[in-house]
C-alpha cells in the first residue's frame, strides 16, 4: 500500500480530521531529543508525521546521519541539501539561502497543519521563516534560553518571535518567553525532552560500548565537545588550542591503557570546520589515548556520557544532559554564559592551566561522589514529551 493510500486509509479510521504535523531537523543530536516525541505523533492515527532533513543529516563529512533517522525506523519524507563546503560567515548566508529555497519547495508540496523545530541553529531560522510566510504554525522547543557567547541567542529569540507554540525547559524560561509577548497560555514549562528521556535510558555496558565504537575505553576516560564561540570570530583556533594543551597535560598525568578522550567533532558552524581539523591533527598523533567521531548517535553518546568520568567543552549537553548521568561538566569559556546548570557544572575560562585544573577536579574522587550524591539537573521534569505532545494535540484537533 501507498503511503497515500495509508494517509487515506487513516483518515477514514478517525472521526475528526487528520492533521499533517511536520518535524524539520537538521543535526544529530537534535533529532535524538525529538525521536520519541516523533514516534508518539507517528503512531497517533489523529495525525500524518512528516520529517524533514537538511544541513549535517545530509553530509557524509558529518556521518550521514539521515541514515540513522530511518534505521531507527522513521521515514524521512523529503530531503534539503543546502549545506556547502565553507564555514566562513559567507557560506553559512548562502546556506541559509538554499535551505530558504528548498524548504519552501517542502512547504509547498507538504502543507503541514504545524511545523516542530527545535532550538536555535541557523537552518532552523531559514526554516521559520518561511514557515511563517507560508502561514504554518510553529511549536518551538527550547525557546527562551540565554547563551551569550553564540549568535543562536539572537536566532532563538527571532524564531520565538515567530511562533505560536512554545515549550519551555525551565520555569525562569518560559517566563522570558511571555515578557518577549508570547501569549501566556501558549507557553509551557514543559521541560527538556532529552533530559527526561535519559531518566528511563538504558546504556550500553562498557564492553558492548567498546565493541560499537571499535575502541578499548580507559577505566577513567573523558567525552569532548568543542564548538567555535561564534560572537567571538578570530578565536577558534587559539582556543581550541588552549583546551588542547589542557588536555596534554592531563593525559600526562594519566599513563595507562586504552583510549583516555573521545572526541565528537562540532557542528557546522562558522569556524566549525576549523576546529575539527585542528581536534582530528591533534587526535591522529595520539592514537590509542585519544579517539575522534563525527557522529556517535544517541545511543552510543548517552552511553558514552554514562561510562566518562567527565564531560569537557562547550556543548549545551554538558548542561543539559551529562548532569541526568550525575557525570561533572567542565564548561569552557562563554558559550554557554547566561544559561542554566546544574551543581554538577564546573565554569572556566578558555586558559590551559583553568582548564587543567577544573578537570582535575571534575574527576576527582571528592567531585565524583558529590556528584552521585547531589547532583540536580534543572531541566528535567517528569512527563515532559506527553506536556509537549497534549499541548500539540489540542491546539491542532480543539
Amino acid at each position: 500500500m501507498s503511503e497515500s493510500e495509508k494517509n487515506e486509509e487513516r483518515s477514514k479510521e478517525t472521526l475528526v480530521e487528520v492533521k499533517k504535523i511536520c518535524f524539520v531537523t537538521g543535526t544529530r543530536a537534535e533529532y535524538g531529543i525529538m525521536s520519541g516525541l516523533i514516534k508518539r505523533f507517528r503512531d497517533d492515527k489523529r495525525f500524518i508525521l512528516q520529517v524533514v532533513a537538511t544541513n549535517m543529516h545530509l553530509s557524509p563529512e558529518f556521518g550521514m546521519t539521515v541514515e540513522e533517522i530511518e534505521r531507527d525506523g522513521v521515514k524521512v519524507d523529503r530531503r534539503v541539501e543546502m549545506l556547502l563546503s565553507s564555514d566562513t560567515p559567507v557560506g553559512i548566508v548562502k546556506s541559509m539561502g538554499l535551505c530558504s529555497i528548498g524548504i519552501a519547495d517542502v512547504f509547498d508540496q507538504l502543507r503541514p497543519d504545524m511545523v516542530v523545530i527545535l532550538g536555535d541553529r541557523y537552518e532552523m531560522l531559514a526554516v521559520a521563516s518561511a514557515a511563517l510566510i507560508f502561514n504554518i504554525p510553529i511549536a518551538h522547543l527550547h525557546g527562551g534560553e540565554v547563551t551569550e557567547g553564540a549568535i543562536d541567542d539572537a536566532i532563538r529569540n527571532a524564531i520565538t518571535q515567530m511562533s505560536t507554540l512554545h515549550f519551555a525547559s525551565t520555569e525562569a524560561y518560559q517566563k522570558r518567553i511571555i515578557s518577549m509577548g508570547a501569549d501566556s497560555n501558549n507557553v509551557y514549562n514543559a521541560g527538556s525532552l532529552a533530559a527526561e528521556s535519559i531518566a528511563s535510558f538504558i546504556p550500553l555496558s562498557r564492553e558492548a560500548l567498546n565493541d560499537s565504537l571499535g575502541l578499548e575505553l580507559a577505566d577513567k576516560f573523558i567525552s569532548v565537545t568543542f564548538h567555535p564561540v561564534t560572537l567571538q570570530p578570530g578565536e577558534a583556533v587559539k582556543q581550541t588550542q588552549s583546551l588542547l594543551d589542557a588536555l596534554d597535560l592531563w593525559l600526562k598525568n594519566n599513563q595507562g591503557e586504552g583510549v583516555k578522550i573521545v572526541i565528537s567533532l562540532p557542528n557546522s558552524d562558522s569556524e566549525g570546520r576549523v576546529i575539527a581539523t585542528q581536534l582530528k591533527d591533534w587526535s591522529s598523533a595520539r592514537a590509542g589515548e585519544v579517539a575522534t567521531f563525527s557522529s556517535l548517535g544517541r545511543t552510543r553518546y548517552y552511553s558514552l556520557l554514562s561510562h566518562a568520568v567527565a564531560v569537557v567543552g562547550n556543548s549545551s549537553s554538558g548542561l543539559l544532559e551529562a548532569p541526568s548521568f550525575c557525570v561533572p561538566t567542565v564548561n569552557i569559556g562563554d558559550r554557554q554564559k547566561g544559561r542554566a546548570r546544574g551543581n554538577t557544572v564546573i565554569d572556566v575560562d578558555c586558559e590551559r592551566e583553568l582548564i587543567f585544573e577544573a578537570i582535575n577536579r571534575a574527576t576527582s574522587e571528592e567531585f565524583q561522589s558529590y556528584c552521585r550524591r547531589e547532583g540536580v539537573n534543572p531541566y528535567y521534569r517528569p512527563n515532559t514529551e506527553t506536556i509537549i505532545f497534549s499541548a500539540i494535540t489540542d491546539h491542532l484537533l480543539s
